[in-house]
């Protein structure tokens, strides 16, 4: 799974943060992996699946056009085949013609005190992440629920029973990137430092859009996330349903990125629990309290706000957002649309 933005919320109270579209090659289907399906005797899917491996070309780009100003969007995805390597030759040729860069939205949480004083609360942030009470998953998941996670766990996780302290945001998050990891799979994300590095070398500007929380007292906020319940069962729910019905669908729209595939990606669904699990934490009555509340929508308007500004006084933009942002109907596509803007996706003639 994608780097959760929950885990980045916990460990941010302790330490601070901070050209020419090349057409699509037709996909052979008879070429396209194949995937072999079963279910064992726990009730659990036992995928084989072949994913793909080597040079592959990854998705085209979006093109956002107002008279002689365009904006590039790659549509970015998680996880993708572990042994695939993206050749990103369409992405650096747009750099390269880019006043700038815009990145996808992101949440970012400071504080006011410095590293070493962090890293004296760090004892203080294995609280957050358990079950407040010494409760246990079977404490606080419904019945069916907790038989499930106890099938994926033993599967996924053998011998591990701190787990079960953790909770169900976190303990979710840490099936599910094991499960990735026996999948064939990879959460880790090939295309920023590919960016970074095109960057560094062609020079536009870069712009990030974040909403920044600033927390005066990390200590007092941990404390206050460790006796604080999240809405977090809905998270873990999503991430069994992904883990029993979605790993195939998973490892075909994989297969579909890596090889450019767009109609393969409008034909699956892109639903995943991150936003489940994020909301969890955000709109939690304690993530409120700090300012995160809403803070997906905010991001989302101040983006389109920034590519709107790109738009107008660049004659290049290149931009990074998930492919279910593109893909989902309201989404940044057809935002875009509704403003006046020509959008053409990958898959238009």
């Amino acid at each position: 799974m994608r780097r959760m933005l929950i885990v980045g919320i916990c460990l941010a109270l302790c330490f601070p943060a901070h050209p020419q579209q090349a057409p699509l090659q037709p996909v052979n289907s008879s070429a396209a992996p194949a995937i072999a399906a079963g279910v064992g005797a726990d009730g659990i899917r036992t995928e084989e699946a072949v994913v793909v491996t080597g040079d592959q070309p990854g998705p085209g780009l979006w093109l956002v056009r107002k008279g002689g100003h365009d904006l590039w969007i790659l549509g970015t995805l998680s996880p993708l085949p572990a042994k695939m390597q993206w050749r990103a030759t369409q992405v650096e040729v747009v750099i390269a013609n880019a006043q700038e860069v815009l990145y996808p939205p992101s949440l970012t949480i400071g504080s006011d005190i410095n590293k070493f004083r962090a890293l004296l609360l760090l004892p203080s942030l294995v609280g957050v992440r358990n079950n407040p009470d010494g409760k246990k998953l079977k404490d606080v998941l419904p019945a069916n629920t907790y038989v499930r996670w106890e099938a994926y766990r033993d599967r996924f996780l053998p011998g591990d029973r701190d787990v079960d302290k953790m909770r169900p945001v976190f303990a979710a998050q840490q099936l599910w990137k094991a499960a990735i990891k026996r999948s064939g799979l990879d959460g880790k994300d090939p295309v920023k430092p590919i960016v970074s590095a095109a960057i560094e070398r062609h020079h536009p500007s870069v712009t990030v859009v974040k909403q920044t929380i600033n927390i005066k007292d990390p200590k007092a906020a941990i404390k206050q996330f460790k006796s604080s319940q999240f809405e977090d069962i809905a998270c873990m729910e999503r991430t069994l349903d992904r883990l029993g019905e979605d790993m195939q669908a998973m490892r075909n729209r994989a297969n579909a990125w890596a090889m450019g595939d767009i109609p393969a990606l409008r034909a699956v669904s892109l639903s995943d629990q991150y936003q489940v699990c994020m909301e969890a934490v955000t709109e939690s009555g304690m993530g409120r309290k700090l300012g995160m509340g809403d803070v997906s929508q905010r991001l989302e308007t101040e983006w389109v706000a920034k590519a709107e500004t790109a738009l107008l006084h660049n004659a290049t933009t290149f931009a990074t957002l998930p492919m279910r942002d593109m893909l989902k109907p309201g989404g940044y596509a057809d935002q875009l649309r509704a403003k006046g803007y020509a959008v053409l996706a990958p898959d238009d003639d």
